[in-house]
């Protein structure tokens, strides 16, 4: 077998490893991405709990990197602190590494079981719920057989003539093995790809017992770099948890390597097989990062908000240094700049988003600081929205042909729909936020629990609405469609449960109806306001009807 066939049986064997990876997670984000979102924030008490959440958080999506950029979100928002940010981060990574070890176990009897499973599911119903977990099992048994694969295509290696060259040489040069390992993983934007691909090289003895130290480091060097360079261009507070892991990984990384330089370890003090033993490194050397890490985590938290928050207003609220997508040079090339406004549009979802994930929590327990900081937001929308309409508008003075002419008009009227909501959510909810608590008022059990679920099912249709800017997934949108019925009939059967307990006296509902009813009302118009964000894509597929009228 010549070696471009080896090489190209063995990047498809990866490609799959990392687009099964990513359909895991994409499956569990899309089923269960609110409910872990929402745990994980719950359990960010201190750094211990936000350790623990974080390896949780890690095993579920596979992956460190997406609790990264989640917590890097959760830290601009202001729901946790820069501290626990980072320490929940350097659980995650603790996280990861278990993943890989578990993936090291002989699974090759659930291949065929998973894929079964997860076909029959994805096929056999509608509903999103079984579609997705369809999806989750189908991935598993491609990460699986991914995993296989790579160990074949390895197999050719063994007589290579060029390879032990290479290998003889990085195991003379420890350095240059651990920069290439680090590019390694920053190409496969996965560390658990890197180290599963290691594991396999080193079980058909493809790389030498002292090189297995040098790579791993470098591998957790790189995954420690991938989430900092995805933020970069993000809010200033967004970036201070993927750089904090950078400082506290990335140090800890270089430092075992400047040890293992000095004082050799041999692997198989790890574990008896080559392959093992790189798997065991990556989980000792992440361990060691946790361990040293959440001692020190407030004070790198510390030093990076002081870095990358410099300009302080007098009122205290950081000037906003964000880049803006609207681009004036590329208006000339109007199928750009539309990209260009969709990026921003998608800035405008998320703040909304942390604005409606947010908002319930002043009803519970109410802080002005939080008050403030939903205010914020709405105005950082509404000056976006203006500037994303003008930009708009001067894209639509040139010659536009049919389909780009059809974004713009799409990119508007979600942009409109989007800056509705934040509005219902600052001038509406906000005020009722502030009434409950300055009357004193409590929901009744059976009420709040109503309204939590109603609450959670508008997070979710935002969640999904807001990816189809991305995705332009049909399927997704008809989804969406559909989950408006769900909010109706929550409303409809909360109305009547609520009626019922005014009947029967109940003295909390007596107190707080009105503050009841309006809440429901506002939920039900912002869902309105994002399921309609699906419609186009819908209508042109010929798929919506013109009225409900029969």
């Amino acid at each position: 077998m010549t070696g471009i066939v080896v090489f190209i049986n063995l990047a498809g064997a990866v490609a799959l490893l990392l687009w099964a990876t990513r359909l895991v997670r994409t499956g569990i984000e899309r089923a269960y991405g609110n409910v872990l979102k929402e745990r994980l924030r719950l359990a960010l008490g201190n750094r211990l709990s936000a350790g623990a959440a974080g390896f949780v958080f890690a095993v579920a999506l596979q992956s460190a990197t997406a609790v990264a950029l989640i917590l890097s979100s959760f830290v601009a928002g202001g729901y946790v602190g820069s501290t626990i940010g980072i320490a929940t981060l350097l659980g995650a990574d603790l996280g990861s590494a278990f993943v890989a070890r578990v993936l090291r176990y002989d699974l090759s009897l659930l291949i065929p079981i998973f894929l079964l499973a997860g076909t029959v599911m994805f096929r056999a119903s509608e509903a999103r719920e079984w579609r997705q977990l369809g999806r989750i099992s189908f991935g598993l048994g491609l990460l699986l057989l991914s995993l296989r694969l790579i160990g074949e295509a390895s197999d050719p290696l063994k007589t290579s003539e060029i390879l032990p060259v290479i290998i003889n040489y990085l195991s003379r040069d420890w350095i240059t093995a651990f920069l290439l390992a680090a590019l390694l993983a920053w190409a496969f934007h996965s560390s658990v790809a890197t180290v599963l691909l290691l594991a396999s090289l080193a079980d058909r003895h493809l790389l030498t017992p002292e090189l297995i130290i040098p790579l791993v480091l470098g591998a957790n060097f790189g995954a420690a770099v991938i989430a900092a360079v995805l933020t970069k261009n993000a809010e200033p507070m967004a970036r201070v948890v993927p750089l904090g892991n950078v400082v506290i990984r990335g140090l800890t990384t270089l430092l075992a390597l400047g040890a293992q330089i000095a004082f050799p370890l041999s692997p198989s003090l790890l574990a008896s097989g080559p392959g093992d033993a790189v798997v065991m490194a990556h989980l000792a050397i992440n361990a060691i990062v946790v361990v040293v890490g959440l001692p020190v985590c407030g004070i790198v938290a510390s030093l990076l908000d002081k870095a990358l928050l410099p300009r302080i207003a007098t009122t205290g609220v950081p000037m906003d240094t964000r880049l803006s997508a609207l681009n004036p040079a590329d208006l000339g090339h109007p199928r750009q700049a539309v990209n260009n406004a969709t990026r921003e549009v998608l800035t405008l979802c998320e703040k909304t988003e942390a604005m409606l994930g947010r908002i319930f929590e002043l009803f519970e327990n109410f802080d002005q600081s939080k008050m403030d900081r939903i205010a914020q937001l709405d105005d950082e929308i509404d000056h976006i929205h203006r500037d994303i309409k003008f930009y708009l508008a001067r894209v639509s003075e040139g010659e536009l042909d049919k389909e780009t002419a059809a974004q713009c008009q799409t990119l508007l009227g979600t942009t409109i729909k989007i800056e509705q909501a934040a509005d219902i959510i600052s001038q509406n909810m906000l005020a009722r936020a502030r009434k409950k608590h300055d009357r004193k008022v409590v929901f009744s059990q059976e009420g709040w629990t109503e309204l939590c679920g109603m609450h959670n099912e508008v997070v979710k249709n935002a969640h999904l609405a807001f990816n189809l800017l991305i995705s332009r997934d049909v399927d997704h949108a008809r989804q969406l469609v559909d989950r408006k019925e769900v909010v109706r009939d929550l409303v409809r059967e909360s109305e009547e449960r609520h009626m019922q307990r005014l009947r029967a006296g109940n003295l909390a509902s007596y107190d707080s109806s009105s503050l009841h009813i309006d809440t429901m009302r506002d939920l039900k118009e912002i869902n309105s306001l994002v399921v309609a964000i699906g419609y186009p894509l819908l209508e042109d597929e010929g798929m919506l009807r013109r009225s409900r009228l029969m």
